[in-house]
């Protein structure tokens, strides 16, 4: 028996056939008019509690934004929704801290994978396997942002559910597990911190899905933003191209 797909979900202001293949994800609902405005004809679709949507076009390419909320939780409804509707290419616009110190405060930072250091991703696979980002999406992040002559640094990143036990572990009960934990990340080469990768590598992979992440480090003014945004509308025209050629 086949079982047709309900047209409407349950978070996401949007619906089947509103959605386009490439979706952009910032966490933050605000950032996504700025990351809109660089597209064709942006429309906004609406919001929902912290799920935001506009779409538009670039280079003849329809391409959706669409606001996760913070962390990995409403991540996850964010990907779910996106999937059944019709989303195939998913790629994070973020902020981050740096780590191990490799990457600066200002810089562009493009995740390889994600350490899953969040409790959504262990609902959905055990911890041991691994939330990686998309080989030939994270090739064309690379590619496009030197084509822009954007410098980026590239490595992992890891994914946390609370922001307040990086940012002032001394106060937490649990201060020595997280010391701990940190040094671990910096010692093995974590190069960013932030909060939804880790749930939507881990997704994307089981959704067959294609998913990317460019983190701002320790800064969300507009122009880093705008320089992220046009590595990620690069990125997607290079992905549309070779789709166009296959």
């Amino acid at each position: 028996m086949t079982v047709q797909k309900v047209e409407q979900v349950k978070h996401l202001p949007i619906k089947l056939g509103e959605v386009a293949r490439y979706v952009i994800v910032p966490g933050d609902p605000n950032r996504v008019p700025l990351i809109a405005n660089s597209l064709e004809n942006p429309v906004h679709q609406g919001q929902n509690r912290e799920f935001n949507a506009f779409k538009g076009t670039y280079k003849g390419t329809e391409i959706s934004v669409v606001s996760t909320g913070i962390g990995c939780p409403s991540t996850a409804i964010a990907v779910e929704e996106l999937s059944y509707i019709g989303a195939e290419v998913l790629i994070r616009i973020g902020t981050s801290g740096s780590v191990d110190n490799s990457a600066k405060k200002g810089e562009i930072f493009i995740a390889t994978a994600a350490v899953r250091d969040d409790g959504t991703s262990k609902q959905y696979m055990p911890i041991e396997f691994p939330a990686i980002a998309s080989h030939d999406l994270t090739e064309n992040l690379i590619k496009a942002s030197k084509a822009l002559g954007i410098p980026t640094k590239i490595g992992i990143c890891q994914s946390k559910d609370s922001f307040f036990g990086e940012v002032e572990p001394n106060r937490m009960p649990v201060a020595p597990y997280l010391e701990n934990k940190w040094k671990a990340w910096q010692g093995g080469g974590v190069g960013a911190s932030e909060m939804e990768a880790a749930t939507l590598f881990t997704l994307a992979h089981i959704k067959k899905l294609m998913a990317g992440a460019v983190l701002a480090v320790e800064v969300s003014d507009a122009e880093t933003v705008n320089n992220m945004t046009r590595i990620v509308l690069e990125a997607i025209n290079y992905l549309e191209e070779d789709r166009n050629v296959e």
